[in-house]
């Protein structure tokens, strides 16, 4: 089903909150609450065959299950709510293909960073005027690449890249970056990118005497921005730097917005947007965005084996908490902990291991925990203390929601431990279904 079959805010509401089925008229539409249960059935039948006490190394690794309905629902939620802006996912967020291949059918453009990015995006039939090389510092490789393959849109923030793509790519379409207040965000990005208004004026000047074509401004307010005064300014310097580029004869058609979008904050941010850009931007002016955690963080559900444990005895108290041990962290798809400032939360898949009955701790006092990555290194540490009801041993699972976002695409070999993790694919939505042909 298209996105725009769901034509009011009800309907919308209806999908994206209730727990009750939505009904249109070629579809019916589930939402988050029959997602979590599809979602802890394909976890409870994955590890349903697996006992670890007999399997082969590495059938008990951490794996993830996928709900491609989640990602259809944000598509929607974008639609609903920042009609202007055409949604360019950033891929290095979670580079998933068969996340690309269903926001390719959805008709998204794409964000990359790389030649593998735009390769992987082009090998899927995607047109190149869909993908925006957003890269302001290019390695001239892959701008030789960017131009053979006719992908076009490039950002640029300083002179020696101007004159990069006058002699790689003099037929690209570039948008000058612009620098932007992100120090509300949780990663920011104004450290490394982004030319600011004192030098943009010389930066279009000189790009005119190369007779390079700028065709629009973009910015980027951080990943995991918390502000939306952060897009509201930064729409209005992209207007000054849309009359600057005037002066000296451009044309300028289009405004990219950048990413920064969360699941949480998503309305009241795209509320603010939508009313910035159309105080400053008239309706002829081409809005794109580069969204990626927004679509992903929460359709990703990481499952992980208890591999090992040890008891911390206090005979102050005469109580005991553990320390566990699973079989991914901060080196694998945990990354995000200290690359992204993430704070996954432990729930239990299943206490009590194979043919064990589950064991709640005595007098139901609460069990303290502190949880351990696999490898030998001290910061490889996931949880500093939680607390449960049951008592957890080896062989007992864990599982964490919102690990959609930069976690299997960070995740490394340190250790000689596998950066591959199987990922089971679901669909909630049967929208998503007919796309993806499950």
């Amino acid at each position: 089903m298209a996105p725009s079959a769901i034509t009011t805010t009800e309907q919308y509401a209806s999908i994206i909150l209730n727990t009750e089925p939505l009904k249109t008229e070629n579809y019916t539409h589930y939402g988050p609450n029959t997602s979590k249960n599809l979602v802890k059935n394909a976890l409870m039948n994955r590890i349903a065959g697996i006992n670890t006490d007999v399997c082969e190394a590495g059938e008990e690794d951490a794996f993830f299950v996928a709900d491609m309905g989640e990602v259809y629902r944000q598509h929607l939620r974008w639609k609903m709510n920042l009609k202007r802006v055409k949604p360019h996912y950033a891929v290095k967020c979670n580079p998933d293909p068969e996340i690309l291949r269903l926001l390719a059918g959805l008709g998204t453009g794409f964000d990359c960073a790389s030649k593998a990015e735009i390769e992987q995006v082009l090998s899927m039939g995607v047109d190149p005027s869909r993908i925006i090389y957003a890269q302001p510092c290019k390695t001239k490789s892959y701008v030789r690449y960017a131009a053979q393959q006719g992908v076009k849109q490039m950002t640029f923030d300083n002179a020696d890249e101007l004159y990069k793509t006058k002699a790689l790519f003099p037929n690209a379409e570039l948008f000058l970056r612009i620098l932007t207040d992100d120090s509300s965000s949780l990663c920011r990005l104004s450290l490394k990118f982004g030319a600011s208004l004192d030098c943009t004026q010389e930066l279009l000047e000189l790009a005119k005497e190369l007779d390079l074509n700028v065709v629009g401004v973009s910015f980027h307010v951080g990943s995991g921005a918390s502000d939306p005064e952060s897009f509201v300014k930064a729409v209005r310097d992209a207007r000054v730097v849309f009359d600057q580029a005037a002066g000296f004869g451009y044309d300028m058609k289009t405004l990219d917005v950048g990413g920064g979008f969360t699941g949480d904050t998503f309305e009241k941010m795209a509320l603010v947007l939508s009313e910035a850009l159309d105080e400053h931007f008239p309706s002829n002016v081409r809005i794109i965005g580069e969204p990626g955690r927004y679509y992903v963080s929460s359709a990703l559900t990481l499952a992980c084996n208890v591999i090992a444990r040890r008891d911390l005895e206090d005979p102050a108290t005469g109580t005991t908490s553990y320390m566990l041990y699973l079989n991914d962290g901060v080196y694998g798809n945990f990354s995000s902990i200290i690359f992204d400032h993430q704070h996954p939360i432990p729930r239990i898949l299943q206490s009590g291991g194979r043919n064990r009955a589950c064991r709640s701790s005595q007098s139901g006092r609460v069990t303290e925990y502190s949880i351990w990555g696999p490898t030998c290194d001290g910061i490889d540490r996931i949880t500093e203390s939680c607390t449960f009801h049951e008592v957890l041993d080896v062989g007992d699972w864990l599982y964490f929601e919102e690990m959609g976002a930069y976690t299997r695409c960070s995740a490394t070999r340190f250790n000689g431990f596998t950066d591959k993790h199987d990922v089971v694919y679901i669909s909630s939505e049967p929208g998503a279904s007919a796309i993806l042909e499950y």
